[in-house]
């Protein structure tokens, strides 16, 4: 799959341009918004990632939302290929993950009622991302989507308007493809969706390997070696040789009883496709530590998905495959092509893959919500470049506790890239790094076909 998807994207290489330093200290106290609003972004310096002393804990517990969140016990799963229907939200730029927690703060009176109608039964929503369709004049939604599960919920009336809000914590579920949408009459996005089914590898050399391989199997122990000599009938020593203590033999051995050697079985055997991809992360950025990974095929799958900064169209290309191992085939060779981020606007370098590093124990991409309910998938990176700073650092409805946040946009194109943190105290480490959001940079890749993936609203 991986083979066909990825030249329809036109992977291309992006020019580095010359680092400039700032000019501002991007502290709240000593710059102003002249100086903020044209001052270039220095370049942080680079803090072993097990040297972080900010808790890594705060940003999966979106604290900003309020701790007066109540728990939601329980969990719900659907029967893979069941037709189900749900109340879907459409998001614009969120690809939610299996696996991913998602904020949300809602207002629209609809949409509260409707999640609170949802708490009454399973708990369970779907949402799916959308777009503006020039041609069609109108919004279009993916075709692939996520139920999310609520597991953590607040909802309050204002005393002297009367109106509604919810702040919700949800997390990924289980993957879906929209079959067919309507409106109700208040209009929510109702659908009846396909429950996707995982299609997991078996050992695919079961039917052809002896019963005597079958011992070989297991883990392989280390390689080592031995040294052998031979003697007279005196004790003379006549020759010595060195020996490997390995096996020949191993869980691969079969292959030469097909019609294919070794490798190609290596290729999609989920183990291998496992490491290869661990070791390929880890040679791209030495924050991916692969024993802070996931080691199941499944798991990895999607959190790999989740934390590389793909644009919506690629990302709901390798969330509508079915094998996680041809998903984690299709990231490794993204991930081997991808040297930098760069501005989705202008293809304008804002930072190397090296620099981006995880402030969150769910990984170095997170979910967060602004004050007006709109949803910011984000990066962590240690320093950027080609970027201008408007307006004075705040501490408010900060994601990131203990650090206070100003906008970043690209210095070229003037489009929102995200934000620089700086630290509030000095115990914190790093001082300083940004975010950028996954909507406004992409790793080099180009655009699928324009409507491929999505499906106009009814």
């Amino acid at each position: 799959m991986d083979d066909d998807l990825l030249p329809l994207l036109g992977i291309g290489v992006v020019q580095e341009d010359d680092d400039e330093e700032d000019s501002s200290s991007g502290s709240e106290e000593s710059e102003s918004p002249e100086n903020a609003a044209s001052a270039e972004v220095d370049e942080c310096q680079i803090i072993r990632q097990d040297s972080i002393t900010f808790d890594q804990s705060l940003p999966l517990s979106h604290s900003y939302l309020g701790d007066d969140l109540e728990d939601v016990r329980g969990r719900t799963f659907h029967e893979e290929g069941a037709t189900i229907s749900l109340p879907v939200i459409q998001l614009p730029g969120m690809v939610l993950v299996p696996g991913q927690t998602i904020p949300l703060h809602l207002f629209h009176q609809h949409t509260v009622a409707m999640l609170k109608g949802v708490m009454d039964k399973d708990n369970t929503f779907g949402i799916v991302a959308y777009r503006y369709s020039e041609e069609d004049g109108g919004h279009i939604i993916a075709t692939i989507g996520t139920t999310a599960e609520i597991f953590s919920v607040k909802d309050e009336t204002d005393e002297r308007t009367g109106l509604a809000s919810i702040r919700v914590k949800a997390k990924g579920r289980q993957r879906f493809k929209v079959i067919e949408s309507r409106r109700t009459a208040t209009g929510i996005l109702m659908c009846s969706v396909k429950i996707l089914k995982e299609a997991i590898l078996g050992d695919i050399l079961s039917d052809v390997r002896p019963g005597s391989h079958c011992k070989f199997c297991c883990d392989p122990p280390e390689r080592g070696t031995a040294n052998k000599t031979a003697v007279d009938r005196q004790g003379n020593i006549l020759t010595s040789v060195t020996m490997s203590t390995s096996p020949q033999i191993n869980r691969f051995s079969a292959a030469y009883l097909t019609w294919w050697p070794p490798w190609v079985y290596k290729m999609y055997d989920p183990e291998m496709v496992v490491q290869n991809v661990k070791k390929e992360l880890y040679r791209w950025n030495s924050s991916y530590v692969p024993e802070r990974l996931p080691s199941h095929p499944v798991e990895l799958s999607y959190w790999v998905i989740q934390n590389l900064p793909l644009d919506d169209d690629l990302r709901l290309n390798l969330m509508g495959i079915d094998s996680a191992v041809q998903r984690l085939r299709c990231s490794l060779s993204i991930v081997q092509k991808c040297s930098s981020l760069c501005c989705k606007e202008c293809n304008t370098n804002i930072a190397n893959k090296n620099d981006v590093f995880s402030l969150s124990v769910e990984g170095p991409l997170g979910a967060y919500v602004n004050p007006h309910g709109h949803v910011h998938e984000t990066m962590t990176v240690y320093k950027a470049q080609n970027l201008n700073l408007i307006g004075r650092a705040t501490k408010e409805h900060s994601w990131f506790p203990g650090y206070a946040w100003t906008i970043a946009q690209c210095r070229r194109c003037a489009f929102h890239i995200g934000w620089k943190f700086t630290a509030t105290r000095k115990d914190l480490t790093p001082p300083k790094f940004f975010g950028l959001t996954r909507a406004s940079v992409m790793p080099g890749l180009h655009q699928t076909e324009e409507n491929e993936g999505w499906v106009p609203v009814m």
